[in-house]
């Protein structure tokens, strides 16, 4: 038999919503192993030249040809001209920085960077990060044993809500983590270590797809409860038809037999993995249960 319009419905709503879950799992790993959250650069003092090392990177004031014109040019230039801008990136765990004269970069523990006083609200927000990854991906397993497999309705309604309770608190723990780890690298932007603190920086890609992260996971969410709230809002208002339906039709001398056949026909669903909102039929026997 064809599956009815509003379990088909059902289905792309359970489809839509693990597919918004396992995009923010994906999300929330890439950013949280990445060092992009923040970007910028540094104001760094040009080296001398050693050696053959020549160009605008190095100063060759100390150079054998000192007395050459731009050495000499050198001596009077502006303070701005002896420094250089190096790049570097910061994440959750690695600050890295570009070398200058060499090939590579310097990366060192963002931790120790960060200041003592706030090194605490730093791992706070690592624990958030953990706690809202491994609740995503406690979601994301509720979702796919509910698409794939349970054992009757009712167990795949108690499934649904559990994984919405999930997934809502997993969206929680991810915005208070990125908001924390914002406060911390803005307190380490200005109370940091002198050869650390950048000369100007911006929010990098990572950082957006932490947030991106958690606007999945809270679009996952509204699905989910979206669908568990219009499953049972579907079933009441099937089970108020069918009550009228028997009342009118069967005129039971019990005004309550209508709920009581209503009840035998909903503990029929506890083992069965039939949909409770299809139509309902077969009104008679139903009656003759609540008779007998």
């Amino acid at each position: 038999m064809p599956a009815s319009l509003p379990e088909t419905d059902r289905r792309h709503r359970a489809s839509a919503a693990f597919s918004l879950s396992f995009l923010s799992l994906v999300f929330s790993i890439t950013a949280f192993s990445s060092s992009y959250w923040c970007e910028g650069t540094r104001k760094v003092a040009k080296p001398f030249c050693t050696g053959e090392s020549k160009g605008d990177l190095c100063i060759r004031f100390n150079s054998p040809d000192a007395n050459n014109s731009q050495a000499v040019q050198y001596i009077w230039e502006t303070g701005d001209d002896k420094f250089v801008e190096r790049k570097f990136h910061a994440g959750i765990w690695y600050s890295c920085e570009e070398m200058i004269n060499e090939e590579g970069e310097k990366c060192r523990s963002f931790i120790s960077l960060t200041p003592a006083s706030d090194r605490g609200v730093l791992w706070l927000s690592i624990v958030a990060e953990l706690l809202y990854v491994i609740l995503l991906l406690t979601g994301n397993i509720l979702m796919s044993v509910e698409m794939c497999y349970y054992s009757s309705v009712i167990d795949g309604l108690k499934i649904n809500a559990f994984s919405a309770v999930v997934t809502v608190l997993a969206g929680l723990l991810g915005m208070v983590a990125h908001m924390m780890y914002t406060t911390v690298f803005q307190m380490t932007v200005n109370l940091g270590p002198e050869d650390w603190r950048p000369h100007t920086w911006d929010y990098g890609w990572s950082y957006c797809l932490a947030w991106a992260s958690f606007a999945c996971c809270m679009a996952a969410a509204v699905t989910t409860i979206n669908k568990y709230t219009k499953t049972i809002l579907e079933f009441k208002h099937k089970r108020k038809k069918l009550e009228r339906s028997l009342k009118i039709k069967y005129k039971f001398p019990d005004h309550t037999a209508p709920e009581k056949a209503c009840n035998v026909y909903v503990n029929s669903f506890q083992n069965t993995t039939e949909d409770p909102t299809h139509a309902i039929r077969g009104l008679r026997h139903l009656a003759t249960i609540s008779v007998l």
